[in-house]
């Protein structure tokens, strides 16, 4: 009865429309309305996909896009806002579709875990180094570990240099009452190797040369490397120890770029080392590393400790946890972060539909502040209590994608299906790239030509050379923005041919190529056609008067959603080159339905 009523609608209308015409035109006109709406009445059941609602037969079978079990049409209603995607309750269950409410966050803190190591502090570690050329003769230290103190014999050494400067500042004494700058110079020489000042008094006083030297710690510590052995020659400047003092030392943390911006210069770190089991840390951050490691995508955060207990030890791993805060009120709205399919600040959802007759979903763009865990804060685009997905919203999202509908991929839509805001990139598209397109186009015209003809076969028949010419479309000659624009318009291309290719129905055929047709004309708009006149033709009165477009190389109309019916039905709605327009611009006030 359902059936009876939408037909009987129809023809109410058509008769309407057919009255109207007459008043309007005279009653003259070159095409027969009701040929437009002899439709097959036989039929008293339509099927459809679950995920797919523009596919339309009049018997049961498969989806040609995704191969599901066809449904009846009365069992998946379809919508007309092109932002919600309606769903069964078997491609539901088939998806796993889950829902969460949204609700208020527990505050504007959250925690980062943090992984390090501890390190000596760089400040505090040195190397000791000889200062007089020689043969090492005996050595006070000799593993590495051991503990040293500030002014602690570390080594002895031969040095015949030293021996010839004890010689020189000998021979100056004797010329000192005449020449009391050579004395002083030869002290100067001895002083420069860093001899003490007590031992150059005791040279001069006994007169006998001391050909051995002894090295002392510059400072107090822990060594680190043992360079030299017994019997090493070494020049001055050697190193002959590294120490460190390890009283105090610096605790390294890795912080991922994501968390930065939440880290501040005193923050307080609380840290466990596990060779420590039980003992809870706490220092606060005293240094952000200004560059991220390349490799790793990681920061270095650097705190100091005192560790006069000697418990903490360079190398030990350590794991760290910093309480931020956000700068929220506590009760903020919050998303899961699974919900969300896009990265950046502008985000987008899935909101289920309440009340609705059959499963639907909403495409929603929110505004997404601070992480909080595993959610995100919600700045805009949500309301409290509502549903959104957090399972299963890719699925949703392609199969919106599929029928042309909001997406990921195609963010503004019209109820015509065409993209309302298209990205200028003519000014830089290679020429080669753009006779590749036209390539493509080459292609497109058998396929409109045969729709024309209402031929299923032929149609078929010119999909293969319709996706070799679109694989043959060399993305590399684009950069940046250009070249992920055409990757995604490339998939919705390919997605839409294949449907052509594997659809039963001519109807079918031609819902698949009024989708490939928007793509294809905001491909052309981004890119430009060249040289090339190209005519966008446009039948008001297509898929029950939702409209439908194609491209021409001609001005006459030749439609190939109704071919022989209603052939010449339509009218030229614009000329290439097309530029993009923004969304709020008004319609054309010259378009109007030539028949």
């Amino acid at each position: 009865m359902k059936n009876w009523k939408f037909i009987l609608t129809i023809l109410v209308t058509a008769l309407v429309s057919l009255g109207a015409g007459y008043f309007i035109f005279g009653g003259s006109s070159a095409v027969d309305h009701t040929e437009h709406t002899s439709t097959d009445t036989a039929s008293t059941e339509i099927w459809t996909c679950s995920m797919h609602p523009q596919i339309r037969q009049s018997e049961p079978g498969k989806c040609p896009i995704c191969g599901m079990d066809l449904i009846p049409l009365s069992d998946a209603s379809t919508s007309d806002n092109p932002l919600v995607m309606e769903m069964t309750q078997e491609a539901v269950k088939l998806a796993n579709i889950q829902t969460k409410v949204v609700g208020s966050s527990q505050g504007g803190s959250k925690s980062i875990l943090l992984t390090g190591k501890i390190q000596a502090d760089e400040r505090r570690v040195s190397s000791q180094v000889a200062h007089v050329p020689g043969r090492i003769e005996e050595l006070f230290i000799s593993f590495t570990g051991e503990s040293i103190r500030r002014g602690q014999k570390l080594a002895t050494i031969y040095s015949p240099e030293l021996v010839s400067a004890q010689r020189e500042l000998f021979e100056a004494q004797k010329m000192a009452a005449s020449r009391p700058q050579l004395l002083e110079a030869a002290r100067n020489k001895l002083r420069y190797w860093k001899i003490p000042e007590a031992t150059i008094e005791q040279i001069e006083k006994s007169g006998q040369i001391q050909p051995n030297i002894t090295v002392y710690a510059d400072q107090s510590g822990i060594v680190l490397k043992r360079r030299v052995a017994v019997g090493d020659y070494i020049k001055e400047g050697t190193v002959l120890f590294d120490i460190a003092n390890l009283n105090r030392l610096w605790v390294l943390f890795d912080a991922y770029e994501e968390d930065l911006a939440e880290i501040r210069l005193g923050d307080v770190v609380e840290y466990s080392v596990p060779a420590l089991p039980g003992r809870i840390f706490s220092a606060r951050i005293s240094f952000i590393d200004p560059v991220i490691n390349p490799q790793t995508r990681v920061a270095s955060l650097r705190a100091e400790v005192v560790n006069t207990s000697g418990l903490l030890k360079p190398e030990m791993f350590i794991r760290g946890t910093i309480k931020t805060y956000s700068g929220g009120k506590k009760g903020m709205l919050a998303v899961p972060k699974t919900a969300v399919l896009w990265t950046g600040t502008r985000s987008v959802v899935y909101v289920e539909q309440p009340d609705a007759a059959v499963p639907s979903y909403e495409f929603r763009e929110i505004e997404i502040g601070d992480a909080l865990g595993d959610q995100y804060v919600v700045k805009s685009g949500l309301e409290p209590g509502e549903r959104v997905v957090v399972n299963g919203a890719f699925v949703i999202d392609a199969a919106a994608q599929l029928n042309n509908m909001a997406s990921m991929m195609n963010r503004n839509v019209q109820q015509t299906g065409m993209a309302a805001s298209i990205p200028d990139h003519s000014g830089h598209t290679p020429v080669k790239f753009r006779a590749q397109l036209m390539d493509v186009v080459q292609a497109y015209m058998p396929l409109k030509d045969a729709l024309i003809q209402t031929d299923l076969k032929t149609a078929k028949a010119a999909t293969p050379a319709l996706l070799a010419a679109l694989g043959r479309v060399n993305m590399t000659l684009l950069d940046g923005e250009a070249h992920m624009y055409w990757m995604r318009k490339l998939e919705v291309l390919q997605a839409h041919s294949k449907g052509i290719a594997e659809a039963t129905k001519i109807e079918l055929q031609r819902k698949q190529f009024s989708f490939f047709t928007n793509a294809l004309v905001e491909v052309l708009t981004a890119f430009g056609a060249g040289d090339s006149t190209l005519y966008l033709q446009h039948c008001p009165m297509a898929f029950d008067n939702e409209g439908a477009d194609w491209l021409s190389r001609d001005k006459g109309i030749q439609n190939p959603y109704f071919g022989d019916k209603m052939l010449s039905c339509g009218t030229i709605k614009e000329t290439f080159p097309i530029k993009p327009e923004p969304a709020s611009s008004p319609a054309n006030p010259n378009q109007f339905h030539h028949h």
